[in-house]
């Protein structure tokens, strides 16, 4: 048995589970004898806290949809709930899995949600785990709660969240735009033919995917109905997963057009169902969105939550793979739109296809797996530095004076192994022309009596370890 891999989500809708699923794969597909484990970490918590973090979600979701998108928004900034109740909520409904965590004692950790992220980190942090821990975020956009420290690596979904992440002071060789894990098979060939055959699709029409996402609901309805009304030929694959109630009602719209309309519960083909459509219609979540462009297939955005899904949104509009439908009553006459004009459908499929990223969770793998070292170590005062620039809108290269942030490296291999600020740079060396500083055990000893010191020297005993001293370079 080689290595242990501990592959962590949170259940909050089906797309974090989906990534690690991907993930899985890719790292078994690396290395098959590695003994590999995922996990749901809601399944390991009491029902109160699951509901709580699961089915509130949605009904907010649904009731109120502007609260969601407040709070996506008010959490933005990184760091900022740190030390917050919500963290002591979530540490207090945990300890069961943190508990199978520790005496899982995994040498590899890969989260698909920041919940596991954060825990794991704070196990790292105690020296209670030796695992190296890997965040791989699911949607374009990054978002402030999935930054933790210290961590080993963290994956960003497209090049201008890397940037982003990079230009508030996250070192550069700690962040990798992967793309957001998918499963295998959406960009390989497709026996078409044999695929309409198998559902019962006409040869000689296009294919409209119509998909109810995790909530499913009236805006399913509302888009079948309208879809009724599309007079140009086409045939529509409505998927409405474990939800037997909607799938029984959507059999029920579309009486009488089974010919045009195929009414499908949970389905494992849905890779082959995006390989022979020509649009799919649905809401943009992480997963959905970026299963859709690996496969090259155009969107129709309906009903994106506040919050991330707008701005996945936003990101596929601007790139050309993607229409938004902003009301419900003409969602028809996009589809319809779009269907008579194949050479904007074929641009849009073209867009997708740059887009998509379907080697993403190969590549989560095989970083995951080559990671050698120490994790990233950023000081509270670096912390809060860094969410006091995101909340003025200053990058980490415009700050000066007592809040610039400073990298501290190994001097072997220049690999980045703590953020601190000048401030707490300038007492470990006064010299402003210093290209490197050395640790010292006494001195952190030392300013363990010092309060505006201790977490400096919570910062110079972690990165001494088992050492007396260690001789850092500064960038």
């Amino acid at each position: 048995m080689g290595r242990r891999v501990l592959i962590l989500a949170a259940g909050v809708g089906s797309g974090h589970n989906q990534a690690a699923s991907a993930v899985e794969a890719a790292v078994l597909a690396r290395e098959p004898d590695a003994d590999v484990h995922r996990l749901d970490i809601l399944e390991t918590t009491n029902e109160v806290f699951n509901r709580l973090y699961d089915d509130a979600y949605f009904q907010l979701v649904s009731q109120a949809p502007w609260l969601v998108g407040w709070g996506y928004d008010n959490a933005d900034p990184p760091f900022k709930l740190a030390a917050s109740p919500l963290q002591w909520l979530e540490q207090l409904n945990t300890l069961s899995f943190v508990r199978e965590l520790r005496d899982d004692d995994p040498d590899v950790v890969i989260c698909t949600h920041f919940l596991p992220a954060r825990l794991t980190s704070l196990l790292i942090a105690r020296k209670q785990l030796r695992a190296s821990l890997t965040v791989v975020t699911t949607d374009y956009d990054f978002q402030g709660l999935w930054l933790t420290a210290p961590f080993h690596h963290f994956f960003a979904a497209r090049e201008e969240s890397r940037e982003y992440l990079t230009s508030i002071g996250i070192p550069a060789d700690r962040v990798s735009a992967s793309g957001i894990p998918v499963r295998a098979g959406l960009s390989g060939p497709v026996d078409e033919a044999a695929v309409r055959a198998s559902f019962g699709l006409r040869p000689d029409v296009p294919v409209v995917l119509i998909s109810a996402g995790a909530a499913g609901g009236a805006y399913t309805v509302q888009v079948v109905r309208q879809a009724l009304r599309i007079r140009r030929p086409f045939q529509a694959v409505i998927v409405c997963g474990r939800n037997t109630e909607l799938k029984a009602e959507m059999e029920q719209v579309v009486a009488g057009r089974e010919e045009d309309f195929v009414v499908l519960g949970f389905t494992d083909r849905m890779a082959d169902l995006m390989r022979v459509a020509s649009l799919f219609v649905g809401k943009p979540g992480g997963l959905s969105a970026s299963e859709c462009m690996a496969a090259g297939l155009p969107m129709v955005i309906v009903n994106p939550i506040p919050g991330q899904e707008v701005r996945n949104a936003d990101y596929l509009l601007e790139e050309g793979a993607a229409v938004r439908c902003n009301y419900a009553t003409t969602v028809g006459y996009k589809i319809e739109s779009l269907l008579a004009d194949p050479d904007r459908l074929a641009r849009m499929a073209e867009a997708a296809r740059r887009v998509g990223r379907p080697a993403a969770g190969a590549d989560v793998a095989r970083t995951s797996l080559s990671m050698e070292g120490e994790p990233l170590w950023i000081s509270r005062d670096a912390q809060r530095a860094m969410l006091a620039n995101v909340e003025e809108g200053l990058a980490a290269a415009d700050q000066q004076g007592e809040r610039r942030l400073r990298t501290l490296c190994e001097a072997s291999t220049g690999r980045s192994l703590a953020l601190v600020t000048q401030s707490q740079l300038e007492v470990l060396s006064p010299l402003p022309w210093a290209t490197s500083v050395e640790v010292a055990r006494p001195m952190m000893n030392a300013l363990r009596w010092q309060p505006e010191n201790l977490d400096l020297a919570s910062t110079g005993r972690w990165l001494l370890g088992e050492r007396e001293t260690r001789t850092l370079t500064i960038r």
